[in-house]
């Protein structure tokens, strides 16, 4: 028995995970600026109307594109840390761990909003979200510290922040997974130094 058709809605949605799909690995890959929409289109195997009806232009599939690579990063971290650490302060040093596991993923190219903010003017969607991501990790970093119990949590996640993002750079430019290793040792001294070791409890 032949299947029904799809509804309007569902092939609407349906070619939109395609363009998401293309838009992701074509941007990661070779950066917003060297692609252009025709390329996007084809590879997605749609029609260029599908992409301006769907998103309107390249602007509006940029802003989709980082935002469905924000998406699955909290995602990603919110998951693997609450599966592998069980306390703030063992979650704060595992950010690094969880970060390295993609230093070793194929063509992995470090992070798609520093590639995509590279020679983009202010304004715009690749800075409001580019934004919205480093509100994201800023504030990753603050709770955890403060629910941690550093001295300065604000100052404690400045530094996880550069050590994050230095992490990341290194890992790709050269070619050094490692660098998650050394960035969480680093991470370590710096959260030994901000947070008071636990108490002992006599019996």
């Amino acid at each position: 028995m032949l299947a029904k058709p799809s509804s309007p809605q569902e092939r609407s949605a349906a070619a939109r995970a395609r363009l998401l799909a293309a838009a992701d690995e074509l941007f990661y890959a070779e950066g917003i600026h060297a692609v252009g929409i025709d390329r996007v289109i084809q590879h997605a195997g749609v029609a260029k109307a599908t992409l301006y009806n769907t998103f309107g232009s390249k602007e509006e599939l940029v802003r989709a594109y980082l935002r469905a690579r924000h998406a699955a990063t909290r995602e990603h971290m919110s998951r693997e840390l609450e599966r592998r650490y069980r306390t703030p302060r063992e979650r704060l040093t595992g950010v690094f761990e969880v970060q390295g596991l993609s230093f070793t993923a194929p063509g992995f190219r470090g992070s798609a909003f520093v590639t995509a903010g590279a020679n983009t003017p202010p304004g715009g969607a690749v800075e409001e979200v580019s934004s919205d991501y480093r509100a994201w990790l800023h504030s990753l970093f603050h709770d955890l510290a403060e629910q941690a119990g550093a001295n300065d949590p604000r100052g404690l996640a400045r530094q996880l922040v550069l050590l994050y993002d230095g992490a990341g750079i290194s890992a790709w430019l050269d070619h050094d997974p490692s660098a998650e290793t050394t960035a969480r040792s680093v991470a370590q001294a710096l959260v030994d130094i901000a947070i008071p070791g636990p108490i002992a409890v006599s019996s």
